[in-house]
């Protein structure tokens, strides 16, 4: 299967966002899924949805559709992708451009500049230690030495040596010494260094004419008259020769020279001590061994090995092959062809040579080695190519060359069996090649069986093969990339981007996108050979897959990530328009494109305008704006953080854009283009400041950093005049300072357009202008900031733009936006300083201090006391400081010196007691001796005073670096934990089923006081605010009024583990929920100011980790000051639906993290109860405070199916509400706080069909169990009934005094477990008490 298809095949699997919903629609490959399991349990839910879809006129018939476990077990699974891993507790980390990735890189790669060649044969004398056998090797370099006089024979082999290592390296200076004297060759190793330089010099010696070399490590050499052999100590020669150098010793004990050699560098005596030495040695044999004197070997068999491997490894193979006895040995001197032509026989059989021992090399050494000897120097590369194949054939003839450094044994590799039946296949043509010069050359199938050798990537007729075999291995994760770089394809991959052949493209594109995810710094070398020009051509071509198209963005992306030749490069070959170009047709087409194509295309053009604004105003003068503005509402959270982090980039413009002496008058259209695309920027970012995704959150946050960096002094004077200290009255006017119209958004409609700034200041601030004579300025607000004093400079015409920073002009033609702007997004800034993601609250509060703003947070449970919001603090407040300016803290709230303390009320539009606590804090920039001041409660001068280090201390975006992840990963294989997932998945259904099944068709009996199982002290101060059952583990979860969170197991009677949900907690928990039940659990803590926050891992002590956090209530009633926020989760549809004191319902699609409805709940009160059915997606009923009962579908169009009054007795809120048992759609039961509990089919009667009259007056909490035909309330007075469907009562459970006899407080919450009858009860005691019926307890 070639790559391609497998990429087809696996990539409607890949993971970036699962798509969970009915309204998703058709199966189409835009549906990405973590793993085959995900991926099948996503087809199963689509059946169920495509079933479970209908309207009310059906209700029966579609109750017998849905298929009765799917509707009880959800397949839906949501929040745990990538992004939900580690948001809180990580950065991110994109491709690297040094470290360890970059090792395979050679920075130090060298060349053999100059060959000393020494030979001492003294031919016709043969040494003294050296008994001949007869008849014996004579041959060197080819040559018979007694064929022709002894001189000549001896100019002869020197000329044939300096040939056959020229023929390795060229251009090397090669010089020969010919039975030197000590002197000759002092002077030819100078020569060489000095010529050589810092490259590496090779010295080959020759002793076949000399006695052995000593114990000490010394070779000999001759004097002038040849009468005696002189010794040469290694150390001298290491110190003429120098380093880097490599030696090759070819004489009898061998081994000697390299023993003394390395004992030269271990005693430190050595000129080069330490990491500087780099000598490499190759020897012909052990210390104790001699050279084979063998005939069917030349003399210098080693030599001949080394130069000339392709005749030496055929002729020994020749006699020992089949073919010995057909061939003609010396044919071998006549193989056609050249060594660098592929298509030749000699040609042929060097590649297959060279990629034998290449693979050997690589399987035997280690990889730091192999790029050392292998990668780094030609020359060296190919003399140990060569000694492996001297290895396998002297160890035949007992002799074992030696290397330094050593190598493992290779003689036996495997690889050589395919070497010797290449050669044979080749050799067997041999004979007739040579008779007939016309006889065509039969290449060998060794790569067409093998494909192992990478060096096959520049053959055209082995090329598809080899890249898809290449690709498969670059998936297997960063390890296979890096060893791949290392072996040495980049200069291969690099070069095929010249070739045009349309069917490399796709595995081409897959194969950079796996070297780029592990190492950034190949992008210098991809612009400068021009193949960004590949990437883009493959980006717009319209036949390829969009998740293709997707990696070319993302090769792109990197290319011009902080790389401004990449930038530029990228600009000239229209990059801009290409991109814009997809994502405007993406938004004009019904059909949904591939969310992981827009994400990589806003990320590249993010990173093409980032910190370039020649870029940035092409994209504002292309529409960008306008173009990615729609993806902010992309059902991908990436591909909406992605979009904003596009949107951001193009901020720059409003205080970079002095280039080059550019700007002025005739640029004037432009800049009222750019500012009005700024403007649209703008309020597309405020309209998504409450998104349900952090990481979208999170790019809001900085994109809002660098706007306010541009924009500083407006921001300022607008924020100078909210928390102007003379005037109080502003606070209360504050609500109507600004208005964004949009529906979901964080500020509501009840804030106004900025038109007062005080009692009697009216319109001070006009234009981003202040008014010298207005009392704003003369009043001494201004006072200490860079709008007084030595503000002066600021020119005629009053714009308080930030061109002055410590008295260096800085140009800049950002003209301001119209205020009420500017107030929008001051209050979007407390917003997310007010996040419940503790990540983004850090990023707002960065935000808010770069416009002045200093928020001043406390803990409640440092205070030791319940104080109200608007109470001054009763102990010091800690100042959080997060990239504060240089600042001091100056006027507080009240004008006093009392801090305030700033708590976090919802995330919603700004209150009177909002405000309490932030303090106006000024620049100091035009100040500096205010800093001296004692109590100036100075802000740690983190910004340095020139902008440009300011600059860099702004947030930085993460989810470039987050999304680079995804191309780490396996794109071609499942993961393998899907087995294991799916086995747990399965259990946990089989053991749903059955007691699903047992709890339908079993009859409770009494549940009582005796039925108690456990009991447990939570030690909450203020008592248990509520409880969860987890279904498949005998735990229990708590939580109390302070949002601390315990978990206990109640068989083992043991805490597992207790965290505060976080550090400003203040209204108490409303609900908890479990998301994913049947998988891997996910804790829900609904806080009731309507605050969200999911954790993970939360019943193993410390180890709890935030996934998400939102803020699911957004825009409340006027005067109203607590939200007390309702809400239930329903696992069939990934919804959450919340509502409280607000006009409408809000439906949040967790799988895409995004408010997508927001429901008008039809009536003038709040909603006090909500639950939606845990076996029909899309169905749940709301109570309200006035007693009334509404059933919502939304699926249908006007949503409201019915609407009943079923408390009419007494008109009191609606405490509990709950969907019966059972697969029926519309059996309600619903409990008031008066005391009565209704049972009501809205299908069939518009009445309830039972009243049971359960608590008087009392009412406080109601269950219903999701199978048992029972359900629980409790009361205020300490009492527990259980009831079944027809109104009988099963049991009473009296919670019983205390040891002291005190009063136990109410009853304040009641939960079952799931699939069992078990009742959890909690109290306003702290007590927590599990009841089982007796039925439970005896099975």
């Amino acid at each position: 299967m070639a790559l391609g298809d497998l990429m087809t095949s696996r990539f409607s699997q890949l993971s970036l966002a699962v798509s969970n919903h009915v309204t998703d629609g058709n199966d189409n490959s835009g549906d990405y899924y973590e793993d085959a399991a995900s991926a099948d349990l996503a087809s199963q839910r689509r059946d169920f949805d495509t079933a479970s879809t209908s309207s009310y006129a059906n209700a029966a018939a579609s109750s017998v559709t849905v298929p009765t476990t799917m509707a009880y077990l959800p397949q839906t699974v949501v929040l745990c992708e990538l992004r939900h891993a580690a948001f809180e507790a990580s950065t991110p980390t994109g491709p690297s451009d040094s470290g360890l990735v970059s090792k395979w890189r050679l920075k130090d790669r060298m060349k053999t500049g100059c060959v000393a060649l020494v030979l001492c044969l003294n031919i016709s004398v043969d040494p003294p230690d050296v008994i001949k056998i007869s008849p014996c090797a004579r041959m060197e370099c080819w040559i018979d030495p007694f064929s022709m006089a002894p001189q000549k024979a001896l100019e002869t082999i020197g000329k044939n040596l300096r040939d056959q290592y020229e023929r390795w390296q060229p251009k090397a200076r090669c010089k020969v010494e010919l039975d030197p004297t000590v002197d000759e060759v002092k002077k030819l190793c100078n020569t060489c260094r000095r010529y050589a330089k810092s490259e590496r010099v090779l010295f080959h010696y020759n002793g076949h004419g000399v006695p052995k070399p000593t114990t000490n490590g010394e070779i000999w050499l001759f004097n002038k008259s040849y009468t005696q052999y002189i010794p040469l100590p290694i150390s001298d020669l290491d110190s003429w020769l120098g380093t880097p150098s490599i030696y090759v010793f070819d004489c009898s004990a061998a081994g000697m020279i390299v023993n003394s050699f390395i004992e030269l560098l271990d005693s430190g005596t050595s000129n080069y001590p330490g990491s500087a030495r780099d000598c490499i040695l190759l020897a012909a044999c052990e210390a104790h061994e001699t050279l084979p004197q063998s005939a069917e070997f030349p003399a210098d068999v080693f030599t001949s090995c080394l130069t000339t491997p392709i005749k030496m490894a055929l002729r020994w193979f020749c006699t020992r092959s089949l073919l010995h006895e057909s061939l003609d040995c010396l044919l071998i001197d006549k193989i056609p062809g050249r060594q660098n032509d592929r298509k030749t026989l000699l040609g042929e059989l060097n590649w297959i040579f060279t990629a034998v021992t290449d693979t050997i090399a690589w399987n035997v050494l280690p990889h730091e080695l192999f790029r050392r000897l292998f990668r780094q120097d030609l020359l060296v590369a190919s003399l140990f190519r060569n000694f492996l194949l001297a290895e396998r054939i002297m160890r035949s003839a007992n002799c074992s060359p030696v290397s330094y450094p050593m190598l493992p044994p290779t003689h036996q590799h495997h690889m050589w069996d395919a070497w010797d039946m290449a050669a044979e296949i080749c050799l067997s043509q041999l004979p007739a090649l040579v008779e007939d010069h016309n006889a065509e050359f039969q290449p060998s199938p060794f790569f067409t069986e093998q494909l192992t050798a990478f060096e096959v990537l520049l053959s055209q007729c082995h090329r598809f093969r080899a890249l898809v075999l290449l690709g498969r291995f670059l998936d297997m994760g960063p390890w296979a990339v890096d060893l791949a770089l290392s072996v040495g394809i980049f200069p291969y991959v690099l070069k095929l981007l010249q070739t045009t052949t349309p069917e490399l493209r796709q595995i081409l594109v897959f194969i950079w996108t796996k070297i780029l995810a592990l190492d950034k710094s190949c992008q210098v070398d991809l612009v400068k050979d021009g193949g960004h020009v590949y990437f883009i051509r493959f980006l717009n071509s319209v036949e390829a897959y969009p998740e293709q198209r997707a990696m070319a963005a993302f090769v792109l992306a990197v290319i011009v990530d902080g790389h401004r030749r990449g930038q530029e490069a990228c600009i000239e070959a229209g990059l801009i328009h290409v991109c814009l170009k997809h994502l405007h047709s993406s938004m004009q087409n019904d059909a949904q494109t591939e969310p992981l194509f827009l994400q990589w295309l806003c990320l590249c053009l993010g990173k093409l305008w980032e910190d370039f604004t020649e870029a940035q105003i092409i994209g504002l003068q292309a529409d960008a704006p306008s173009i990615c503005a729609p993806l902010l509402s992309e059902p991908q959270p990436e591909v909406r953080a992605s979009a904003v982090f596009a949107l951001a980039t193009l901020l720059d413009v409003g205080f970079d854009s002095f280039r080059d002496g550019v700007g002025g008058d005739e640029e004037c259209d432009d800049d009222e283009k750019s500012r009005a695309e700024i403007v649209v920027i703008i309020k597309s970012l405020l309209n998504i400041v409450s998104d349900g995704s952090p990481l979208v959150r999170a790019e809001v946050a900085v994109a809002l950093a660098r706007f306010a960096f541009g924009h500083k002094q407006h921001l300022k004077s607008i924020a100078a005049a909210y928390w102007k200290p003379q005037s109080n009255s502003l606070l209360n006017s504050l609500p109507l300072l600004a208005n964004i119209n949009g529906s979901g958004n964080i500020v509501s409609s009840h804030i106004g357009p900025l038109t007062r700034v005080g009692n009697d200041n009216c319109a001070v601030v006009r234009d981003g202008r202040v008014s010298t004579s207005s009392p704003l300025a003369t009043a001494g607000v201004m006072h200490g900031s860079p709008m007084s004093d030595d503000s002066s400079q600021h020119s005629d015409s009053g714009i308080l733009n930030d061109g002055i920073s410590n008295g260096v002009i800085r140009h800049s033609r950002s003209k301001p936006l119209d205020n009420a702007m500017y107030s929008q997004c001051v209050l979007a800034m407390c917003t997310l300083a007010k996040d419940p993601s503790p990540r983004i609250a850090t990023l707002g509060r960065r935000v808010l201090s770069i416009i002045g703003i200093e928020q001043v947070t406390k803990s409640v449970k440092s205070a030791g006391s319940s104080a109200r919001p608007g109470d001054p603090a009763t102990s010091s407040p800690t100042p959080s400081f997060a990239g504060l300016a240089r600042s001091s803290s100056w006027f507080d709230m009240n004008g006093g010196h009392l801090p305030l303390t700033f708590r976090t009320p919802p995330v919603s539009p700004p209150r009177q007691s909002l405000l309490t606590g932030m303090r106006r804090v000024c620049s100091l920039e035009f100040r500096p001796h205010l800093m001296n001041s004692p109590d100036s409660g100075l802000a740690d001068p983190h910004l340095g005073s020139s902008g440009v280090s300011e600059r860099s201390l702004l947030p930085q975006s993460t989810i470039y670096n987050f999304s680079c992840g995804h191309f780490s990963k396996p794109l071609l294989t499942a993961s393998d934990d899907s087995e294991e997932l799916l086995t747990r998945r399965e259990e946990r259904e089989k053991f749903a089923l059955e007691h699903i099944v047992k709890c339908q068709h079993s009859s409770v009996s009494k549940l009582n006081n005796n039925s108690q199982i456990a009991s447990w002290d939570t030690r909450f101060e203020t008592g248990t605010r509520t409880a969860l059952l987890q279904p498949f583990s005998p735990i229990v979860i708590a939580a109390d009024e302070n949002e601390r969170i315990r978990v206990w197991n109640y068989e083992e009677a043991t805490p597992l583990n207790g965290f505060d949900n976080h550090d400003f907690p203040e209204k108490g928990i409303s609900k908890l929920c479990l998301l994913n039940e049947l998988d891997d659990s996910l804790l829900l803590v609904a806080s009731c100011d309507g605050n969200i926050r999911i954790w993970k891992d939360y019943t193993v002590r410390g180890k709890q980790k935030l996934v998400t956090a939102f803020s699911s209530i957004q825009g409340h009633k006027p005067g109203v000051r607590s939200l007390s926020a309702v809400l239930d989760w329903q696992q069939q549809s990934g919804y959450l639906y919340a509502s409280g004191e607000i006009s409408s319902i809000m439906l949040w699609d967790l799988d895409k993290e995004q408010l997508v409805n927001s429901i008008p709940s039809s009536s003038d009160c709040s909603v006090s109860a909500l639950a939606s059915s845990q076996v029909h997606a899309g169905q749940f009923a709301a109570g309200f405070v006035d007693g009334s009962v509404r059933l919502y579908d939304i699926r249908i169009p006007d949503m409201l199916v019915c609407a009943t009054r079923p408390h009419t007795q007494q008109v009191e809120r609606v405490v509990g509400i709950g969907f019966q048992p059972g697969l029926d759609q519309g059996k309600i039961v619903s409990a008031s706080q008066a005391g009565d509990i209704q049972f009501l089919d809205i299908r069939n009667q518009r009445d309830t069909y039972l009243t049971i009259d359960a608590h008087r007056g009392s009412l406080t909490a109601l269950a219903v169990h999701r199978h048992a035909p029972i359900i629980a309330s409790g009361s205020a007075k300490q009492l527990i009934k259980v009831f079944s469907l027809e109104g009988e009562q099963l049991g009473i459970i009296r919670y019983q005094h205390t040891f002291m006899a005190q009063k136990i407080g109410s009853v304040s919450c009641l939960t079952f477990h799931p699939y069992q009858v078990l009742l959890a009860a909690g109290a306003a005691d702290a007590c927590v008490s599990i009841y089982a019926d007796d039925n439970s307890q005896t099975r």
